[in-house]
């Protein structure tokens, strides 16, 4: 049997639609429902098999990954239109299309509130914060915890005490979403609720605060996340450095340089090893442009000596990334790591026939800042007999400054 993982990859909605429907087990049904609602295929036939499997099937977790799934879609509306026989506006003012679905959420059904505090999310109107504030309450874990998500897409200052109300709920999913709303809103107050929790004696609540102040676009959190580095837990420690480049992700232009300067004194003056494995982890298995170019950049500066080989053989595995900022900034970091390991990656990757022109252009970039006379001797013969006139370029470039052509 083809495995859900390939599925998700073919984006076989055929076969995908048929295990949700069809499927004995709960977990490959849900995991079907979460991948539909990422597929790239005519949208109808998608939608009506998450219409019927939010309504029908015998799981609440099914259900609820199939309304998540509609909500992905943008066709969470549907499934309230099925449910209350009445239609609802897609169009239109957004305060009018809020309070159309407001009353949903106090249906007796959990699956249509569930369904409205998504759609409310979306529309993002604080004209549904109110209504979402008070489903905060609600009985069932699975609307508390899209009421939390719905609040941080929306962004209003006024749900933060409630929010800050739900951290110590029963269920680890309203907790978690309750602390990346808070996340997301910001303030002092939502900071200081998520730095209340990073002492907490449970690993899984001291992970979704870190992973919650990556939200702020600012220095605030950045001496708390540092201190998370110590954190005993691996999981909490890797949490806290992908926070941390997320505030770089999400810093303001003109605040960037400044909050760089002031993470790379702050991690510098530490030794975790923690730091470089996480962004090393970024790079081979991250997907986000925005991660792997902070991620490449600072493992060139804030990396220890007896990190420095593991981070240079990272950094010269993305010379060739589909990226070009994140293959220059890898240049740059391993430049500024410089040594004799640096320069031994980067003669490896001109001597790698299986390197594109672009990566070994990079690495003689390099080489003319971090090479000796083995490099010298390479790029010497690179200058007569690449057929690549920008590898020639860059070759002579740094050939240059070693010292030039004997």
């Amino acid at each position: 049997m083809t495995s859900l993982f390939e599925l998700e990859k073919t984006e076989d909605v055929t076969q995908l639609t048929s295990l949700l429907r069809n499927s004995n087990s709960e977990p490959v049904r849900r995991r079907a429902a979460e991948i539909l609602g990422g597929v790239d295929a005519d949208g109808e036939p998608v939608v009506d098999q998450l219409v019927t499997a939010a309504r029908e099937d015998d799981s609440d977790a099914v259900r609820a990954a199939a309304i998540d799934a509609l909500d992905q879609r943008h066709a969470v509306e549907e499934l309230v239109t099925a449910l209350t026989d009445e239609e609802v506006p897609t169009d239109g003012a957004e305060w009018a299309r809020a309070e159309a679905l407001v009353e949903s959420l106090s249906s007796d059904r959990p699956e249509l509130r569930m369904a409205s505090a998504n759609a409310l999310g979306r529309i993002g109107n604080k004209a549904g914060t109110k209504a979402l504030v008070q489903r905060l309450e609600d009985p069932d874990a699975r609307v508390r915890a899209r009421a939390a998500r719905a609040l941080g897409r929306i962004g209003d200052p006024r749900a933060v005490t409630a929010l800050r109300g739900r951290l110590d709920d029963a269920s680890v999913e309203v907790r978690r979403e309750a602390a990346d709303s808070l996340g997301r809103i910001g303030g002092g107050e939502a900071l200081s609720a998520l730095l209340d929790l990073l002492d907490d004696d449970s690993e899984t609540v001291r992970r979704i605060a870190a992973d919650s102040l990556g939200n702020f676009e600012s220095a605030k959190p950045l001496d708390a996340l540092v201190g998370l580095l110590s954190d005993e837990n691996e999981a909490v420690r890797r949490a806290a450095v992908f926070s941390l480049i997320e505030i770089l992700s999400n810093a303001p232009g003109q605040r960037s340089h400044e909050l760089r300067e002031t993470m790379v004194e702050k991690l510098s003056a530490t030794d975790h090893r923690s730091v470089v494995d996480s962004l090393v982890d970024i790079l081979e298995q991250g997907t986000q442009p925005h991660q792997r170019r902070n991620a490449t950049w600072l493992l060139g500066r804030v990396t220890g000596e007896d990190d420095r080989e593991e981070a240079i053989g990272a950094l010269a595995d993305v010379l060739d990334d589909d990226d070009g900022l994140t293959a220059q900034f890898a240049a740059t970091s391993v430049a500024t790591l410089g040594g004799e390991a640096a320069e031994q990656a980067l003669l490896d990757v001109l001597d790698d026939p299986g390197a594109s022109a672009d990566a070994r252009a990079k690495a003689a970039f390099a080489l003319g800042k971090v090479g000796g006379e083995r490099a010298r001797d390479r790029l010497d013969t690179l200058v007569d007999r690449t057929d690549d006139e920008e590898v020639r370029k860059r070759a002579f470039s740094a050939l240059s400054k070693l010292g030039g052509r004997e």
